[in-house]
């Protein structure tokens, strides 16, 4: 049973992360929520406190070290060792070759999907071992397992993203923390808008005529494989659409 238990999730405002923080709710897990707009996770307040769990959440940019450690200290004493995370805060930027690719564009990729996420784990991760129990969760992606014209960069965090799971799981083998990744393909959400720099009509286009998978997708899988007894690491989960056969290669109407 997962009541009493604790699940922290970045990138909780939108997308893959609020799903997930909804599906955890609902299966009974007390839930933080951590993101960069506050007025969304305020809005889920009411939504979740109404299943009967407890709610934490903050306004945290995970590319800031000094931010997220200030965010922990935050945290409720029975949250500041979580027994899950969800390392979701993520995006991609542009998709353009390398050579015409914008500075600004690799830096926040880099700067979020590497550096948050490590930033995140480090702060949290110690405590886990400590204890003895405790579960990572990073949110990868199909393009952590192939590479895709003019994907580039952000290709290149997620092939980090996955190593570094590898690595992660590694170093915490014998500490009881499990570590394993979920590879999601294509998924709507405003991840294509916030490729294309807010151009909606381009974004669109990304996902017509495709039965893309959801978000609540991707967080029931998660919630599954967090429900797993504690003997147990689902250890790297790739989830296709079944319009989807590899990064490049769908099927539309």
């Amino acid at each position: 049973m997962t009541h009493g238990n604790w699940a922290l999730v970045t990138g909780a405002t939108a997308g893959i992360g609020k799903a997930t923080l909804l599906a955890l709710a609902r299966a009974g897990w007390h839930v933080v929520g951590w993101g960069r707009r506050a007025d969304r996770l305020a809005a889920l307040a009411p939504t979740v406190e109404a299943l009967g769990v407890q709610y934490h959440y903050q306004a945290v940019d995970v590319r800031s070290a000094d931010a997220v450690a200030r965010a922990r200290q935050t945290l409720p004493p029975e949250a500041q060792v979580p027994d899950l995370l969800v390392n979701n805060a993520g995006l991609a930027r542009g998709l353009a070759p390398l050579d015409q690719g914008l500075l600004s564009d690799w830096d926040e990729m880099i700067d979020t999907n590497v550096k948050g996420l490590l930033y995140v784990t480090r702060a949290f991760a110690p405590g886990m071992r400590s204890r003895g129990r405790g579960h990572i969760l990073n949110i990868g992606s199909i393009a952590g397992k192939e590479v895709y014209p003019n994907g580039n960069v952000y290709v290149a965090t997620k092939h980090a993203v996955d190593a570094l799971t590898r690595a992660l799981r590694i170093d915490l083998v014998g500490s009881g923390v499990r570590v394993g990744a979920i590879h999601p393909g294509m998924v709507e959400t405003e991840f294509s808008e916030v490729r294309f720099h807010g151009d909606t009509a381009r974004a669109q286009k990304v996902y017509q005529g495709l039965r893309a998978l959801t978000p609540e997708d991707i967080a029931e899988v998660i919630v599954w494989v967090a429900s797993q007894p504690e003997r147990i690491t689902i250890a790297d989960v790739v989830v296709l659409s079944t319009d989807q056969a590899s990064s490049t290669v769908v099927h539309r109407q």
